[in-house]
């Protein structure tokens, strides 16, 4: 089966697995350069280099069942642990501390929804007739404070590296904190903004030390070592605390 997406040609596997039918999806990549697996949210995608052949796909899919199968219950596990971001008086991380979350509807308040922080909370005023919902406005607030501090950390690393990104993009990713493009664009999780300054310090770096270095040589991590001394303690607090913040998202039928 064939079906269009995002204007181009995406054909539809199945594959039986475990005793049940699972669909997977063979895009061609012109820019892919190996055969590989991706398992998300939307699904199973096989990424197929332009110029391979459809069987090696099904193939490659066949040998990986062991991994699909671990990597599917991981998914469906992470969607059952998926909660609010936000409600009334709710608790969340910045900057790597646990803050509090007020929601404020005022009758008096005819402005858009504020966000701002102060003594220690995080504060959405509102008023009771907005349309737009508090959990909205606080991550738009938060995606504007991670763009802030990454474009800081950018131009600081960006003078000691010697680099600078074409393009930078603050995204909702759910499987990566950061990604650098063959074009040179730098792309970044808004979600770091709840871990600590080192750790933010730490995927900048290292994805702004792949415009001069593009593979994970001895060479890459010997300069993300010199310019973050903390890269260690950030990749433990990334697996002890990453799936936690991973899984934050705006509060259902909110939008």
């Amino acid at each position: 089966m064939a079906l269009a997406e995002n204007g181009r040609t995406v054909a539809l596997h199945r594959l039986l697995l475990d005793g049940q039918v699972v669909e997977w999806k063979l895009v061609h990549s012109p820019t892919a350069k190996k055969l590989r697996i991706k398992v998300g949210p939307d699904g199973v995608v096989v990424v197929l280099p332009e110029g391979r052949d459809d069987w090696e796909a099904t193939a490659f899919v066949d040998n990986q069942r062991a991994w699909l199968s671990g990597q599917l219950m991981r998914v469906r596990q992470l969607h059952a642990l998926r909660r609010p971001l936000v409600r009334d008086d709710e608790h969340i991380l910045f900057q790597g501390d646990k803050v509090a979350v007020r929601v404020v509807r005022s009758q008096n308040w005819r402005a858009p929804n504020k966000v701002a922080i102060k003594h220690d909370a995080i504060t959405v005023t509102c008023n009771p007739g907005s349309r737009t919902a508090p959990a909205r406005s606080l991550e738009n607030w938060l995606r504007k404070q991670a763009r802030e501090r990454i474009e800081q950390h950018i131009t600081n690393v960006g003078k000691r590296l010697k680099r600078a990104p074409n393009r930078i993009y603050v995204m909702g990713q759910r499987t990566k904190w950061g990604n650098c493009s063959a074009l040179g664009n730098l792309s970044f999780n808004w979600r770091l903004v709840m871990a600590p300054e080192f750790v933010m310090r730490y995927i900048v770096t290292h994805e702004m030390v792949h415009l001069a270095v593009p593979d994970h040589s001895r060479k890459f991590w010997l300069t993300v070592q010199s310019l973050c001394p903390e890269t260690e303690r950030a990749r433990q607090w990334l697996v002890a605390n990453g799936p936690r913040i991973q899984l934050m998202q705006p509060a259902a039928g909110t939008d």
